[in-house]
Formats: structure tokens, sequence, C-alpha cells
């Protein structure tokens, strides 16, 4: 049985960060031996427990411990979810420049010292803070990642600081009390200073020790020229990649637009536009988020992070206004899921599938159509929302409030009708989000999750086993509905198209989710038409019918290729 077995390292990290349940990592470790897949990180991708960007979180902080273990030791280790009796690989020391190479490899390490000191990592591992679990879970990942090489050069001197142009809307580091009140910040604007000398970067590993250069007025032209392309080609994404070429995702696919780029003109334009506090976030963990706002050209919502050949940059660009329903090609039957005054409704999917557009199209349609209060609990804030009939009130996690939660909690009691979550993250953010649905408020959020059953496993299984029954109960009863969707290329490749999934939470549903008959969902959606659900698959097949999608396409994105009838 699987419950005697010892908890590999990635399902203690996995639990110990909140990602999964014990229960969960269980069932993932019997479904390790029954598919006979040792590899455990797989089975929670495969079976939906964990999306790619918190799988990559988890094996960058299982790399990073055992990576502590071997510098602690002063030996090579490998990670304990290597297949069960596979010979470790033994991992060299560095060489000092100009020294010769061993006449033989570095001695092998038994596979008992590898899992004891793997065991070490996890047991010496401190318990992590809210704050440190959401920074894990912020970052994009197309894919698993290996861990990033800390790369060295010579640190700079005071002579060298100049004060910034920029300030950006990011999360201060992290604070164990109350902040006091900070006022809403502007928008990072990128300012035209006089150019300075600027410490060159050489092509290779870069330092997390930062200089600070100003942006010299050739780097804010050719900045603002970049991404003014970028949004005329309506691309969502602006790819900057140190040592390599300039890409635009358009319509789903990366287009290479421009030649190799100077590593060192990355490293100016993201560190001139942070702060010393944001400059020192960048500096210990390698990545950071933050807001950029260029006037006449548009909004982006930025990441920056260290890679083997130095930092890179996506720029994502943000509408201006918030988007309607119908400019996003969304179905109008959607907006009759904003009339609630109490309950959740949920839109998810994996990244990139146009979550936070459909959210804020949602947001706008409440504050132009009831008199309320809104208030929204973001990292970033991306979209910007007006007052219109609403009061709406927007907040930055890890800014304006030192977290999610703490922004959850504290909306409790700050009269709202309606929180709006950019994400639900962890454990905390999910109870206290189900909470305030059942308090009287009406709570729009995302969530990670690859359809809409899974989203409510989701739900039941971030809580301990013990609690699952009380879950299953609040759940049938503060849910409202799932909006769980996909972008899809348009049959002419030059655009994506929404495909949705929509589970409305009646009666019957609600008996299956406190019954732990969730299993009978899916059966239920597909012929509850009558009720507004249908499955993704029959949301393919219209677009397929009016000729909007390909057949090709509309199987490559079904989770059930028999269902995919139109077209045949």
């Amino acid at each position: 049985m699987a419950d005697n077995k010892p908890i590999p390292l990635s399902g203690r990290l996995a639990i110990q960060l909140k990602m999964l349940t014990q229960d969960e990592v269980q069932r993932a470790i019997a479904e390790s031996d029954s598919s006979g897949n040792p590899r455990l990180m797989q089975v929670f991708l495969q079976m939906g427990l964990l999306d790619r960007e918190q799988a990559s979180r988890l094996q960058q902080v299982q790399k990073d411990l055992i990576e502590k273990h071997r510098a602690k030791k002063g030996g090579a280790v490998a990670p304990s979810s290597a297949p069960a009796g596979a010979a470790p690989r033994a991992v060299p020391k560095a060489a000092p420049a100009g020294a010769s190479p061993p006449a033989s490899p570095p001695e092998r390490p038994a596979p008992a010292e590898i899992h004891e000191a793997a065991e070490h990592a996890a047991e010496s591992a401190a318990p992590m803070t809210s704050r440190e679990v959401e920074a894990l879970n912020e970052s994009p990942a197309e894919g698993l990642v290996p861990v990033i090489q800390k790369p060295v050069v010579a640190d700079v001197s005071a002579a060298d600081v100049r004060p910034e142009p920029l300030r950006a809307e990011i999360p201060a580091p992290p604070v164990a009390a109350e902040p006091p009140p900070i006022a809403d910040p502007a928008p990072a604007r990128l300012a035209a200073p006089a150019p300075v000398a600027v410490p060159a970067v050489a092509h290779g590993p870069q330092s997390l020790d930062l200089p600070i250069p100003e942006i010299s007025a050739a780097d804010r032209e050719k900045l603002e020229a970049v991404l003014q392309a970028g949004v005329t080609a309506k691309a969502s994404d602006v790819h900057f990649h140190a040592g390599g070429p300039l890409k635009h995702r358009v319509a789903g696919s990366m287009i290479v637009t421009e030649d190799e780029i100077d590593p060192a003109f990355v490293e100016r334009i993201v560190v001139s536009s942070l702060t010393p506090e944001q400059r020192q976030v960048l500096k210990d963990s390698g990545e950071i988020d933050y807001c950029l706002d260029l006037p006449g050209i548009g909004r982006f919502r930025t990441n920056a992070y260290r890679q083997q050949r130095g930092l890179d940059a996506v720029f994502r660009i943000i509408p201006e206004k918030p988007p309607t329903l119908e400019e996003l090609g969304l179905p109008d039957e959607l907006k009759k899921y904003t009339d609630f005054h109490q309950g959740m409704v949920l839109i998810t999917g994996p990244a990139g599938c146009g979550k936070s557009s459909t959210l804020a199209a949602l947001v706008n349609h409440i504050n132009e159509n009831r008199n309320e209060h809104i208030l929204t609990v973001e990292d970033p804030i991306e979209i910007v929302h007006p007052s219109k009939k609403c009061l709406v009130n927007q907040r930055h996690a890890g800014h304006h409030t030192a977290s999610f939660s703490r922004a959850l909690r504290g909306a409790l009691r700050e009269d709202p009708d309606i929180i709006v979550i950019g994400e639900l993250r962890d454990l905390e953010t999910i109870s206290l989000a189900m909470t305030a649905a059942e308090t009287g408020h009406f709570v729009l959020a995302t969530l990670h999750t690859a359809n809409a059953v899974r989203t409510v496993n989701r739900m039941i299984g971030a809580f301990p086993s013990n609690e699952q029954d009380q879950v299953r109960a609040m759940l049938s009863e503060s849910l409202r509905a799932v909006i769980s969707q996909r972008l899809v290329p348009t049959a002419d490749g030059k655009d994506r198209i929404p495909a949705l999934e929509l589970l409305v939470i009646n009666r019957a549903i609600g008996n299956m989710v406190r019954d732990e008959k969730t299993v009978q969902i899916r059966s239920s959606m597909q012929t509850g038409k009558a009720h507004g659900m249908y499955l993704l698959e029959q949301s393919l097949n219209e677009l397929v019918a009016a000729g909007k999608i390909t057949r090709e396409t509309a199987l490559s994105f079904a989770e059930e290729e028999k269902l995919i009838t139109a077209g045949a």
C-alpha cells in the first residue's frame, strides 16, 4: 500500500508548501506504482494535482535544498526523486581556472547516501511563510526547468550608483508585522535622463549583485520602439532573451522579430525600472514581477528572471481599458454569472489561456451595471478599473498589503459586496475565499486547473483529509459556477478565440460534491445543456461547425477525442 511507503522528497516538499495534501501525495504514489512511472513529479502533472508552473517551482525548491546540503557536506548528491535502484550521477566540483582535469571521475555516492541527504534537506528546511509560498507560485514557466545557475561578475562600487528614474508597482520584501498604510503608487513611468556610463555586462552568466544604471535616451527609445511594435503586431507577450533573438507571441506562436539582443541592454532596461528594494528582491530570488506604464504606448506586466546567459524579461501587454465580453469573443450568457450577491464563481484554465482577461471583463460588467463596492486583491494590478457605478478599490498584494491572505482577512471588515481575487494560490487563500463566499459576499477568482471537475477536486484536496467532508458541504453551498477556458487558434492562424467549459452548481451537482461523487459530474455536464452546462468538447464542436477553427485543432485540445463529432 502507498500509505506504508516513505514519501519521496518531492512529495514532502509539496505538502510543506501546501501545494498538495498528504492524501493527494499518497494517491499519486499509488498511481506511480500502478502505472510503473517512478517519477512522482510527472505523476503530479498527469493527475492534474499540479500545473506546470507549480511543478517547476517545486522542482526548483527540491534542487535548491539538495544543493544546500551538498555545499554543507562538501559532497555531491542527487535528488531523491530518481528511480529506485538507479545509479546516481555524481556532480563534480568546479575546477579552478587553468587546473588540470582529474585523472578519474569522482566517486559516486551510494543510494543510501543520496536518500539520507534528501531526508536531511527536507527535515532541515524551515517552515515557509505564506509570502514565500506565494512567491514560489507566481513565476510563469512553460515546463520543468533546470536550477538557475548563479553567475559571477565583479561587484559595482558605490561610485557607480545612480538615482533610479523609474518606480514600478512591485512587491516589497516580506514583513513580519502589519505594514503601515501605503499610498497607491503611480505605475512605473520611463523618464529620459541624460545618458550615463553603465558598467559593461559581458555575454554569459551574470551576477545577482546588480549594477544600478540609469536608462539612457537611446535605450529608452529602443525599448519604446520594441514594445510599440509588439502592440502593433497584436502580440500578447514580448520576450527579451539575453544573447538571443527578440520574440513576440502572436496568436499563441513565438515569432522572431529581431536579431540577437545584447544582454547588457536587457540588464539596463530592467534594473533601471526598479527601486532599490525591488533590486534586492531580484538579487535574492533571481526573479521579480512588476508593472510598467509607457505613456502613449501601453501598460505592461513584466516578469524579469535570471537564466544561464543573463537576465530575461517578458512584457505582457495589458489593455489600456477593461475589455468587454464581446471584445474577447465570450458568450453573453456569462453575464448572468455576475448577478449573484453571495457565493463564488471561478475562472480556471492553464497559464496564458486568458483567465485574467475574462475576470476583468466580468468585473467591468459588474462595474457598469451594479451600484456596489468592489474590492480586488491582485499581484500585480494589471487592468485598472476606474469606478463607474461601483466603488472600485484595487489592492496589490505585497505592496498595498503584505499578502493575499492578509488582504482577504482585512476585506471582511472593509464592507465589500464583491471580492475579486487575482489567483487562489494556497490553502489559506482558498479557505478565506470560501469563508467570504459563505458570509454574504460575492467572490470572483481564478485558479490554475485543467477543467471544471478538477477545479472542484483541487479546492477540496487543498484541505487536510479530516476537514474535507466539511469543505465538500461548504463548497456545495457556496460555489455557483466554474468557467474553464482555453484559447484556441483560429482556422486562418491569425488569432485565438476562447473555447469554454461551463459547470453550474445546481442542486444535483451540489449533492455530487457533498457526497464525494465528483466523478459523475462530467457526464451530468455533457447532458446538462438545459441547465447551462457543457463540456469543452461541445464548445469545440460548435466552433468547428461555425468554421472558426479546424477539426484538427479541436482534436488537439479535446480531452476525449471521441466527443469531437463536428467536421467528421
